[in-house]
């Protein structure tokens, strides 16, 4: 459905660094791709996957293009975010399409997957010849195009759906996504985090409003019924807020700014994300528990009740989307990867709480990377007593999946196949290693007795083929952690290669006994080596948990591996945009040695003494570096996560301007500079989200992307007004304890059409009569922001669902302060409405000057110009026409 932005198929981890701009010649077309790969195909007949009569169905699917599918979010709780727009669909398009006629028969709609929970994900099989011939797909296009802007939409591959759902998230929950990027599974996992907070939230605000003799908006209908169903186990301790957490990850740092870019639709303060190696992601400091009768304090680490490993794979059940696939399959493909996909598994493994669960994914059908490397981390983790495989029969009860594979064979890179394990060391004995290197033990099915309660119950496994319900294939895993675990060091398990010489001899170093004094001796970040509760029991601290990380830099196997290089179209369009090194930030801070380490590691011998007491005390100050090394080796520096102290000047103003309950938190408010200031923007995060960035400041943990824009900086003339306007990210989580005097209230759509579709319509004079039933409030209210609370009213004006919304009112006008997106978006689903906006601003700004216009005239039409910008960003103003640079000089 979306652009493929011009992407070329070169292979593991080929992406072309020109984005869009490739020639047309570099395209791959899916239908001029011959389906045919001998190896490929002689492969997976062997190992048997499928039945045999099943064959002819199997590949034949795989030759076909695969539909595309697309999921509508159910953010922040309640399913009535998604539901209004899914009946857009139903109601409009569905009927729509379904009236269309193509060589006499009727076309085949858009259906929902019969598998998917609340018919909240869709897929359409309908060719692209055919969508290119009838306007109806055009209207139904747009509209998705419209709703995937602003984030109530994703469009996603069906099979990549599944993991999440079988993760089992629930509200309060930590969840850690290892290789998050492009994102569409961790928005899946954030929507799961937020489950029930709106809902959660309004009641408390609800009974606290009661309590203070306060205004509360209209009860909704099934909001109580619902707010029952999370009484029991519902996350209330933070006043309804999610108290969870996600953390997503890539190794890659312009894909975790993908991944950014997609997350940010979701507008979480529960998110953060990281940008670390998966196969070493280091242990994260929690603040020391209060220390009573003189005890030493105890050094805490975050164990995650959930975590996704959808690890780099070989994609090869991924051929009916890349086409690449049929044209480069070769078995090596899958057997390079396997020693990664193991470590990252293990780690996840580590990190995971006791009762967890890690759930394994790949789009892959190889056995080597899916049941092999199940089995192989069970081994290293300890065996069945410390982690098994979860029975998920009857998760999704509509979803046609295939039991895992409990025998096969590996197939080398010559495309000779080999029973065992044991057949490899004959072979090995007789002509020596040559075109065997890769293969290794742990590749083949576990020797063990059938049937015995030491087998490893590999049949709990989940694998989907594209026959079966018309999808790509793919393999899931749900792994529970029993007991606490010490996973082998590599060099014990007979299972995978051994290690690089400069990991192993680092580990070697870990391995001595500590003697309190070198820092080296100390380094926390694989629990294999020195598990945080043996740091804990001897009350040291030691280095950070990213240090060790920074001197290993040295992975065996790249990382980037064609990882879901298509997972879905809409982040395919969106990787090929040029990805911004940094976050929007407020100032420049100069670098320091820390930063150094992290961002742009030296070679292993010089890591090593980076962290050396008598190096670090040599360093050059931070304020002796120059502004402009904040990169080296196009390297991305990440300007410092930095809390405001609840107390500050300009929190203060902002809660008095806006009448802001002093039960919402001031504690969670942080800026993006090294001086800690308000300049531009102010974010908001969770506590957690707080405690992990505060912790663990300058000890190497290499966060990029982490809360909320809740406070957006304003240029306002007239003195008194609040220099802070609310930002739409924000608000949800703000609006309900912003106080009346700052509240309009609106019940028409007839009125609620006008401020879609004008821009900065008249207040002054008699222009706020045209504003229907909020023309006296907007006429009375301060200059300032303000909030739009639609309520839900009955009738055909009416709303049937409750909205929030940003307002500015300006000296002489009104404006809601939302995207043109978002504008053109909301009318789309409202009114079915795809007229262009009116921009009032442009009248006032472009009115001629001409003889008769006295100075007073004059004077208005400055305050016109002045009253547009004191409620527009720089984006508006340009959209008004007006020179950033006059305005920002004024």
């Amino acid at each position: 459905m979306g652009k493929r932005g011009g992407k070329k198929f070169t292979g593991r981890g080929g992406r072309g660094g020109r984005g869009g701009q490739r020639d047309q010649r570099d395209r791959i077309d899916y239908q001029e791709v011959p389906k045919q790969n001998a190896l490929y195909e002689r492969y997976y007949n062997e190992l048997g996957i499928v039945p045999e009569v099943e064959r002819g169905e199997f590949w034949g699917a795989l030759r076909r293009d695969l539909p595309n599918s697309f999921r509508f979010t159910g953010s922040k709780g309640f399913l009535r975010h998604a539901i209004p727009v899914q009946q857009r669909l139903k109601d409009h398009y569905v009927p729509e399409i379904t009236s269309i006629h193509h060589n006499g028969e009727l076309v085949e709609p858009p259906t929902p997957l019969p598998w998917y929970p609340d018919e909240l994900a869709w897929q359409m099989t309908t060719p692209k010849s055919v969508v290119r011939r009838f306007p109806p797909f055009a209207s139904f296009q747009k509209f998705l195009v419209s709703e995937t802007s602003v984030g109530n939409i994703s469009r996603q591959e069906a099979v990549s759906m599944i993991p999440p759902l079988v993760m089992d998230v629930r509200p309060g929950m930590t969840v850690l996504d290892m290789c998050a990027a492009p994102g569409s599974k961790a928005a899946q996992l954030i929507e799961l985090v937020h489950g029930g907070e709106e809902g959660r939230m309004r009641k408390v605000v609800q009974r606290f409003r009661k309590e203070e003799g306060k205004e509360t908006s209209p009860e909704e209908e099934g909001i109580q019924e619902e707010i029952r169903d999370e009484e029991e186990n519902g996350d209330w301790s933070d006043d309804g807020r999610t108290t969870g957490l996600l953390i997503a990850n890539d190794a890659d740092y312009k894909r975790a700014h993908m991944l950014i870019h997609q997350m940010k639709r979701l507008n979480s303060p529960n998110l953060i994300v990281t940008n670390h190696d998966a196969t070493m992601y280091p242990s994260i400091k929690l603040p020391s528990e209060p220390v009573h009768d003189g005890g030493l304090p105890k050094s805490r680490y975050l164990k995650f009740d959930r975590i996704l490993a959808d690890v780099p794979c070989s994609g090869d059940g991924t051929c009916r989307k890349n086409p690449g696939v049929w044209r480069d399959w070769n078995p090596g493909n899958g057997l390079g990867l396997y020693v990664t996909q193991v470590r990252i598994l293990v780690r996840a493994l580590q990190m995971l709480k006791v009762g967890g669960r890690v759930v394994y994914s790949t789009c892959s059908m190889n056995p080597v990377e899916n049941e092999a490397v199940v089995a192989s981390a069970i081994e290293r983790c300890g065996g069945l007593s410390k982690v098994n495989i979860m029975d998920c029969s009857s998760a999704l009860p509509k979803l046609k999946r295939r039991p895992g594979l409990k025998d096969w064979k590996v197939m080398d890179k010559q495309g000779k196949l080999w029973e065992s394990w044991s057949e490899v060391e004959e072979q090995k004995a007789k002509t020596g290693p040559e075109g065997l290197g890769k293969l290794v033990e742990g590749m083949f099915p576990p020797v063990g007795t059938l049937d015995s309660e030491d087998d490893i119950p590999l049949d709990r496994c989940m694998r989907v083929y594209g026959h079966l319900q018309d999808t790509g294939g793919f393999f899931i895993t749900v792994i529970e952690k029993l007991t606490e675990i010490k996973a082998k060091p590599e060099a014990e398990s007979k299972k995978t290669e051994p290690k690089p010489c400069i990991i192993a001899a680092v580990e070697e170093i870990e391995a001595r006994p500590s003697n309190g004094t070198d820092s080296l001796e100390k380094i926390d970040a694989l629990d294999d080596l020195l598990p945080p509760q043996d740091l804990e029991s001897n009350g040291g601290e030691g280095p950070s948990a990213a240090a060790r990380q920074n001197k290993e830099n040295a992975p065996t196997v790249p990382l980037s591996p064609r990882k879901r290089e298509l997972d879905d179209e809409a982040d395919a369009e969106a990787s090929t945009k040029r990805p911004k090194f940094r976050e929007e930030v407020d100032e420049a801070a100069p670098r320091g040695v820390e930063d150094r380490q992290v961002h742009f590691p030296p070679p292993p011998g010089a890591q090593l003494e980076l962290t050396r007491p008598e190096t670090a005390s040599e360093a050059k100050p931070e304020t002796s570096l120059p502004h402009d090394q904040k990169k080296k080796n196009n390297q991305p520096f990440e300007e410092p996560f930095k809390y405001l102290d609840p107390n500050h000047e300009e929190l203060q103003h902002i809660y008095e301007f806006y009448h802001i309950s002093p039960r919402f938190p001031q504690d969670r408010f942080m800026v993006r500079n090294a001086m800690g200031s308000p300049v531009k923007t102010i974010y908001y995060t969770s506590t957690l989200a707080r405690d992990i960035l505060t912790e663990n400041e300058g000890k190497g943990l290499k966060f990029v992307h982490c809360g909320v824009k809740m406070f957006v900086k304003q240029d306002v003339q007239k003195v008194g007004v609040c220099k802070w306007r609310i930002q739409t990210d924000g608000l949800p989580m703000l609006e309900s304890w912003v106080g009346e005097e700052r509240v309009v209230r609106l019940w028409s759509r007839t009125t609620l059409k006008k401020l879609l579709v004008e821009m900065f319509p008249k207040v002054d004079g008699k222009g706020w009569q045209d504003l229907g039933e909020i023309g006296e409030r907007v006429r009375d209210i301060e200059m300032g922001c303000c909030v739009l609370r639609v309520e839900k009213s009955e009738g055909e004006d009416g709303f049937g669902e409750r909205m929030v919304l940003p307002l500015w009112r300006s000296l002489h006008s009104l404006n809601l302060m939302l995207p043109k997106e978002d504008r053109k978006a909301m009318l789309l689903r409202l009114y079915n409405d795809d007229s262009p906006l009116m921009d009032h601003s442009k009248d006032r700004f472009n009115r001629p000057a001409n003889g008769e216009q006295n100075g007073e005239h004059a004077s208005s039409e400055v305050e016109a110009k002045d009253e547009v910008m004191d409620g527009a960003d720089d984006e508006e103003v340009a959209a008004a026409g007006v020179p950033t640079r006059n305005w920002r000089t004024k």
